[in-house]
């Protein structure tokens, strides 16, 4: 019974920065971000700018361009024409792909944690395919109640639904704290892949990074709400024994 008793409590311990970090990852009610990102690959480097106060046409600009590349400005143009294209820098589906089963190992100032991506509503076929295959893996500070860093690695090539094999796939994502509320961010992204046809490979590697952050509120009202909710969480978060 006291083997029991201590491994429950072990649980407890281990989750709350776990869920800590996942709330961090939410997006809240009414927060937008105004950012500058770039997006880079070998063949080129474009820099846009997104302000969602805004009129609609006027919010996704494009600031410099260098090289040619018809797969950055396809991403590009993706990105921009979305809804809300501020909504990719919360990783606010961390929660569902995790899932409720990860392997959680301390390995020093970081929680490894590893996972099967589990599908949510944010992810399309191609993410639902790879889900099967890809190892996932989060790293957490516990201190802070963060996440650091997410990677998804392909560990064995597989064939792909429309024909030949997909022989390498790495996707990272770099989060980092917003100064102000303490939002995690994504501020970084790579992703790198190697496809091979009967008569054709194909490889490419693009990033995306962040500058200029702006997290803002739509109303002085849902900022107080939303600062007066953290606090005592912050405060649990404190006191919680490593």
């Amino acid at each position: 019974m006291l083997i029991l008793i201590s491994t429950f409590l072990a649980v407890v311990q281990l989750t709350s920065p776990l869920e800590a970090a996942l709330q961090a990852g939410e997006a809240p009610r009414a927060a937008r971000i105004a950012f500058e990102v770039e997006l880079k690959s070998e063949e080129a480097a474009q820099v846009y700018q997104f302000d969602p106060r805004l009129p609609y046409e006027d919010r996704w600009q494009l600031v410099s361009a260098t090289g040619e590349d018809a797969y950055l400005d396809q991403i590009a143009a993706t990105w921009g024409a979305e809804p809300a294209p501020d909504g990719r820098l919360f990783p606010d589906d961390l929660r569902a792909s995790i899932g409720s089963m990860p392997r959680i190992e301390d390995v020093g100032a970081a929680w490894k944690i590893s996972f099967r991506h589990q599908a949510s509503a944010n992810d399309g076929p191609f993410d639902v395919w790879a889900a099967e295959r890809l190892d996932a893996t989060a790293w957490l500070l516990p201190d802070e109640g963060r996440f650091l860093r997410i990677d998804y690695t392909l560990p064995d090539a597989v064939r792909i639904p429309e024909g030949g094999r997909l022989k390498a796939f790495q996707q990272t994502y770099l989060l980092e704290p917003d100064p102000v509320y303490g939002l995690s961010l994504i501020t970084a992204f790579h992703v790198s892949f190697e496809a091979a046809s009967l008569f054709r490979t194909e490889r490419r590697a693009y990033s995306i990074q962040t500058r200029n952050v702006e997290v803002f509120f739509a109303t002085p009202e849902a900022e107080a709400r939303f600062v007066a909710a953290q606090m005592p969480a912050k405060a649990d978060l404190a006191h919680e024994p490593r």
